[in-house]
């Protein structure tokens, strides 16, 4: 089993799979890596030798990834409570920060999940 950055890397993935099990390590990031290290993209975690597994820790080790990723966004986050801005009252209240709509879509996160938009009939109209 390769363990990379505290990560366990699944068995049976093909690695260029399994590398995103990272945070912070997404399908052209996990191209890029297997291309400077000369790995073939279509070998799976088992198959590695110790050398490639030594060679993958020393170029992820390059990024950064996991809990200092983590970190420095929830600082960023912060920063943007902080000032009071638009997105970081949007982060605050816990809704959309990039200008998606609100009023049919994000119910979830409003939580306004079981109401009726449109299709049901007005408490007035039932009455007469």
């Amino acid at each position: 089993m390769a363990r990379i950055a505290g990560i366990t890397l699944p068995k049976n993935k093909n690695i260029q799979v399994a590398l995103t099990y990272i945070y912070g390590i997404g399908i052209p990031r996990a191209h890029k890596i297997l291309g400077e290290s000369k790995i073939d993209r279509k070998k799976t975690t088992d198959q590695l030798s110790e050398e490639e597994e030594n060679l993958l820790r020393q170029l992820i080790g390059k990024f950064t990834i996991e809990g200092d990723l983590r970190r420095e966004i929830g600082q960023n986050i912060k920063i943007l409570k902080d000032i009071n801005c638009y997105r970081g009252t949007r982060h605050r209240k816990n809704l959309p920060a990039r200008g998606q709509r609100t009023k049919t879509n994000s119910r979830t996160v409003r939580g306004n999940v079981r109401r009726t938009m449109g299709s049901g009939r007005s408490k007035s109209a039932q009455k007469t």
